[in-house]
């Protein structure tokens, strides 16, 4: 009977345990909740305070709306909120076909800034270039407003003329008048360059991996002798991950691409090559700059990796992160541009932040050199202050003279250095064997007198005009 007995407290106190544990589980992970429930009220109480006392009368979508992209591009400079025509918009524009401008921005603590203008499109051809901060759209101040709604002020009819004005380092500010356009961009162009191929792709749409192949199968077709390749991706912003893989995929004889990984260690996603290439073994080079950034990244960093293309340029711009478009009430309330996840190269290298370093490292200018050697000018993803962290340990190379740079004689103007220089690599059959130049004279002495400048912010006369 006592062991019957003692085996019943037993029980008991064992049950109780338990009890007492779920118990606890369950306290603990309602604190957060309640929290959470806590902050929501204290949302609706703001909401509704707004509402009454604001000096004038207000928009609660647009509050609502306002407060739901503010969360979102908090996190991180690439997640944020679409309403749904500003998701409509997003979707016409990875189909190849949209109104507008041509320019993919971003924000910066409030400001629009510039990551690259599109090959042909009205900004490029007006001068916008990748760096330049917009402070004003049609004598309207974009300062504050998010991504979003910056480029819907930029967006309108085709044929209508919008003014930008546009803040750059060492100028004044300026206006650009833009006419708008049907944006069509070809992503991918190919002619020749004396004896090698030059395929030049300008962004990944829905389209690239198609104008790609055909772009360099009729470039081949013309020209069967010719002795190698070079892939511009210079000022390439991006685009779609499926056609990152598909353009790498041409170039490459089966491996690994790309992998992406999300917050859980075990949440790794690969994409492969399928067996046989385009070019049947050409040389290739490929051309990189601060404008190369994600899609682009990924395919130069493939490349690279695999031993099946050396780099030339400028380390690129460093966006490593995966966003996925997650469509609200099937795109009815919008949808949400979600950072989900990172890239990594074949070896296993993450992009964020540190970009993908040439194997020939060319500024394009003796500007750009200098650029280079202060950092306090240079413009990549770690100037971000909200940029998602690199890879434990790793940094992004700092202010440094480059290797190599156009000589003083150089035309800039009527001449493109990275690209004679690519052919050079072409030609000497690699990198290590093609005769180096003088490295220029950048001046690393003025990096030490702005040893105190922490990071990348807009010039006093961005902040003015804006």
């Amino acid at each position: 009977m006592k062991k019957y007995l003692l085996i019943g407290v037993s029980a008991f106190v064992l049950g109780a345990g338990t009890m007492a544990y779920v118990s606890q589980q369950a306290m603990a992970s309602a604190q957060p909740r309640a929290k959470t429930y806590r902050m929501l009220g204290l949302f609706g109480d703001v909401v509704d305070t707004v509402e009454r006392q604001y000096v004038t009368d207000v928009d609660d979508t647009k509050l609502i709306e306002a407060a739901i992209d503010g969360m979102l591009t908090s996190l991180d400079p690439h997640s944020g909120y679409l309403n749904p025509e500003s998701f409509d918009e997003m979707r016409d524009q990875t189909r190849g076909e949209y109104g507008g401008l041509g320019i993919e921005v971003t924000s910066e603590e409030g400001v629009v800034k510039v990551i690259a203008p599109m090959d042909g499109t009205p900004a490029a051809l007006a001068g916008v270039k990748a760096g330049d901060y917009i402070t004003a759209v049609n004598g309207e101040s974009v300062l504050g407003l998010s991504v979003t709604e910056a480029v819907k002020q930029m967006r309108g009819k085709a044929g209508e003329a919008v003014t930008l004005t546009i803040a750059r380092e060492k100028s004044d500010p300026f206006d650009v008048k833009i006419v708008r356009e049907v944006i069509k961009p070809k992503s991918a162009v190919a002619k020749m360059e004396g004896d090698y191929g030059y395929l030049r792709i300008s962004a990944f749409n829905e389209k690239t991996t198609d104008e790609t192949e055909a772009a360099f199968n009729e470039l081949k077709l013309k020209n069967p002798k010719m002795k190698g390749l070079i892939v511009d991706l210079r000022n390439n912003p991006g685009g779609l991950l499926d056609q990152a893989v598909g353009v790498a995929d041409l170039f490459l004889d089966g491996g690994e691409i790309v992998s992406q990984r999300g917050r859980d260690p075990r949440d790794v996603e690969r994409y492969n090559a399928r067996p046989g290439e385009i070019t049947n073994g050409l040389p290739m080079v490929v051309l990189i700059n601060s404008g190369s950034a994600s899609a682009a990244e990924i395919v130069a960093g493939a490349l690279q990796d695999r031993k099946r293309a050396e780099l030339v340029g400028v380390t690129s711009f460093g966006k490593g992160s995966v966003q996925t478009v997650i469509p609200l009430r099937g795109g009815l309330d919008g949808a949400l541009k979600l950072t989900t996840a990172k890239y990594f190269t074949p070896s296993g290298r993450s992009i964020q932040k540190t970009g993908i370093d040439p194997d020939l490292e060319v500024a394009s200018t003796r500007d750009e050199a200098q650029s280079i050697a202060n950092r306090a000018f240079q413009f990549s993803e770690a100037s971000f202050r909200n940029a998602l962290n690199a890879d434990e340990g790793k940094v992004r190379r700092g202010a440094h003279q480059p290797a190599e740079a156009p000589p003083e004689a150089y035309d800039v103007k009527t001449g493109d250095f990275q690209l004679a220089r690519a052919k050079d690599v072409l030609k000497y059959g690699s990198v290590a064997a093609t005769p180096k130049l003088p490295k220029p004279t950048a001046k690393l002495a003025e990096v030490v007198s702005r040893a105190k400048v922490a990071e990348v912010k807009p010039p006093a006369a961005t902040a003015t005009a804006k």
